[in-house]
């Protein structure tokens, strides 16, 4: 993923409200979100290149999404895929404090990350690149490619208009449609990420469509306070979206037993 808008416990009817998109190469294979057949508990696509995802949820009230953490300055090689992260967590009975305590000694070992990962006791965030992992408390977030809550354009806009849509009548049209603008941020809100000034300014957009590269999927996520979830996923190709698939089902609800 390359920018996540949430609201945690700030809506009477929805205890997580969550948009996010995946941008990646066009020509990078890739499976659809779907039920796995090897983990049936599980929903997510999967990267056909590394085998891992980006995001997902298992009904045992696992939720796991990640970013890579851009620095252009940085040409480490042979580090693992990031998707791993997200895969292991959402097939295997870790607690995320578990789950992230390992990660404190073995987050090196692969390309820099942010990462969400909720279960029963709540959501929390880490990075391998210097941020305190943390569990996070009720609220309106907005993640990109920097650390959670930096103020990026594209981050800042994605926000706000979550928290300005999540009080009307919305639909999951409508919660996609938060990180579907195309617009470029002016060249004095760019972040300085190591990488060129035109690539800068083409992937401060929320919603990219470069030579090549672009959003591949929105992905919505609503979960009721009694666990009824609703996922949807919206697939773009360079000529515009190609397909929908949504999934209604019940799971355990996350962050049911704060700690």
């Amino acid at each position: 993923m390359c920018l996540i808008a949430f609201a945690y416990q700030q809506h009477p009817e929805y205890s997580l409200i969550m948009v996010a998109n995946r941008d990646e190469f066009y020509a990078r294979p890739t499976l659809d979100m779907h039920f796995w057949e090897d983990h049936p508990n599980v929903l997510a696509g999967i990267d056909l290149e590394q085998r891992g995802t980006w995001l997902g949820v298992n009904k045992s009230g696992k939720l796991a999404a990640v970013t890579n953490f851009r620095d252009g300055k940085n040409t480490e090689t042979n580090l693992k895929s990031r998707g791993f992260l997200t895969r292991r967590f959402l097939t295997e009975e870790l607690p995320a404090k578990t789950y992230l305590q390992e990660l404190d000694t073995h987050g090196n070992l692969y390309g820099g990350f942010n990462l969400l990962l909720g279960d029963r006791t709540g959501i929390y965030y880490c990075s391998n690149k210097g941020a305190t992992t943390h569990q996070i408390k009720p609220g309106i977030y907005g993640l990109s490619n920097a650390y959670l809550d930096s103020r990026w354009p594209k981050a800042e806009q994605a926000k706000h208009t979550l928290a300005t849509i999540i009080k009307t009548n919305f639909s999951i049209a409508s919660l996609a449609s938060v990180l579907h603008c195309e617009h470029q941020a002016r060249d004095e809100e760019l972040p300085d990420t190591g990488i060129s000034y035109e690539w800068e300014k083409q992937l401060s957009a929320c919603f990219i469509n470069i030579d090549g590269y672009g959003t591949r999927a929105t992905s919505v996520l609503l979960q009721k306070h009694s666990g009824e979830t609703q996922v949807a996923e919206f697939r773009f190709n360079p000529s515009g979206k190609v397909s929908e698939e949504h999934f209604t089902f019940f799971m355990d609800k996350i962050g049911s037993m704060p700690q």
